[in-house]
């Protein structure tokens, strides 16, 4: 029995490293975006096209006049929502 047991957990914490991740990227965009990061550079490219792709479905959903609102706000509910979710259901794989 310990042994499902262990699987779950481990399963559950992957869950939840993932979201970390995701969090991670969309929070590392935000803030490129706010400190005016050169988009001419791979890394600051690599990131905004990860974060864009993770916040497809939250990106300009919110109409703000200012840019930088519409940044955070997009992508700020991408990663609350990943995370919500991601540790959601690996609290729930780890308790069964």
């Amino acid at each position: 029995m310990s042994r499902y047991r262990t699987g779950a957990n481990q399963a559950g914490t992957v869950v939840a490293i993932v979201a970390d991740v995701m969090a991670f990227i969309l929070g590392l965009w935000i803030l490129m975006y706010l400190l005016d990061a050169n988009r001419a550079n791979s890394l600051v490219q690599f990131v905004h096209d990860a974060a864009a792709w993770l916040a497809g479905w939250s990106h300009d959903l919110f109409t703000f006049d200012a840019a930088w609102a519409r940044v955070v706000a997009g992508y700020g509910l991408a990663a609350v929502v990943y995370l919500f979710v991601g540790h959601a259901i690996a609290s729930r794989m780890q308790r069964h």
